[in-house]
């Protein structure tokens, strides 16, 4: 993708793609918007994003993997279900090869979702608290 102009919105990101890989991403936007309703889609860091409370999630197509982004910090079943694609920031990375774990995927922007809630919930009661 190099040299090429940022995409406009999440559809021409994709539309950039071999079709098996538009699959693969059109799949991930599904399981994002189906885990996070509420989220609005958007284009950020020139990759397809998702906004919940600030930040909630985005994804990129590369070479031979999906990122997905930002480092996931989860304990329990949802940590050992991620050990297997963490990548060296904590990032994730699902290799193309691969089936894609999309389920894995939905139960990180659920956890996601509800840490953002939380932040901005406890940035609402500080508010409240300096008034």
């Amino acid at each position: 993708m190099a040299g090429r102009s940022a995409a406009k919105n999440v559809d021409e990101y994709i539309s950039r793609f071999p079709p098996q890989v538009q699959a693969i991403l059109q799949q991930v936007r599904l399981t994002v918007a189906t885990a996070a309703p509420e989220a609005e889609e958007a284009i950020s860091y020139g990759m397809p994003a998702f906004r919940l409370h600030g930040a909630l999630v985005y994804f990129a197509a590369f070479r031979n993997h999906l990122g997905f982004y930002p480092p996931v910090r989860a304990t329990g079943a949802l940590a050992r279900a991620v050990a297997a694609y963490a990548g060296p920031k904590g990032n994730l990375k699902f290799p193309l090869d691969e089936p894609i774990p999309f389920d894995v995927i939905g139960a990180v922007v659920k956890r996601r979702v509800r840490d953002n809630r939380a932040k901005a919930a406890a940035r609402r009661a500080g508010n409240r608290t300096r008034g």
